[in-house]
């Protein structure tokens, strides 16, 4: 298949907690996600498994240069080129990337979501639509907590440690920022169903309109 109009690239970005994914989900949901390639920048991390299990927990994993950020760019490039790519497996109880990868098939929308995805200039001029989830620190950070205890193995302790020592500088250097590129600044994240509406709609209007020229 070789359509005449590159796929729509949609950029979700904002502070770790802030409801990125929950976002992600109700623009697959609503748009479908058949048309839909998903590739979060968290699959992106760099491979470490060349250090000893102790420096990899104390790399920070909040800082634009743990992410292999380049391959990324490439495969968004790849993917609008209608060609497929293989999205890493990063296994975040280790600390390393795996042998697997997930074939990703080229669809009409591309969603890049990520905390650090409107830092580089070169992967930001990919996009066609830029949302910032913008959620307060609180809630975020209970999030993190939660999901970091349920699904990657750690800490209370752990958590704390890493927050205040990378992820909290880390946003107000890096993310907080990065704000200022959103075309669209979407409160509370998933929870605000009147935003969210408005964007899935907008979506769809930009691939009915793109049927009309086919």
């Amino acid at each position: 298949m070789s359509p005449r109009n590159p796929p729509l690239v949609i950029a979700i970005a904002g502070g770790s907690g802030s409801g990125k994914t929950t976002v992600a989900n109700v623009i697959l949901d609503k748009v479908g996600a058949h048309r839909i390639a998903y590739l979060p920048h968290d699959a992106y991390y760099r491979d470490l498994t060349n250090l000893p299990p102790t420096q990899r927990a104390e790399v920070n994993f909040d800082h634009p240069e743990s992410l292999e950020t380049e391959l990324l760019i490439e495969h968004v490039n790849t993917l609008k080129s209608w060609r497929p790519i293989d999205l890493p497996v990063y296994d975040f109880t280790h600390h390393s990337r795996t042998a697997e990868t997930i074939r990703v098939n080229p669809q009409r929308v591309i969603i890049v979501e990520g905390i650090l995805i409107f830092v580089e200039p070169r992967l930001r001029e990919l996009f066609d639509i830029k949302i910032f989830v913008d959620t307060d620190p609180d809630i975020r950070f209970i999030r993190r907590l939660t999901r970091d205890i349920q699904e990657r193995g750690r800490s209370t302790e752990m958590v704390v440690h890493q927050y205040l020592s990378t992820v909290r500088p880390m946003h107000l250097e890096f993310v907080e920022p990065s704000k200022r590129y959103a075309d669209i600044i979407i409160p509370e994240g998933g929870f605000n169903s009147v935003a969210l509406d408005i964007v899935s709609a907008r979506v769809e209007a930009l691939l009915k309109h793109e049927d009309g020229e086919s």
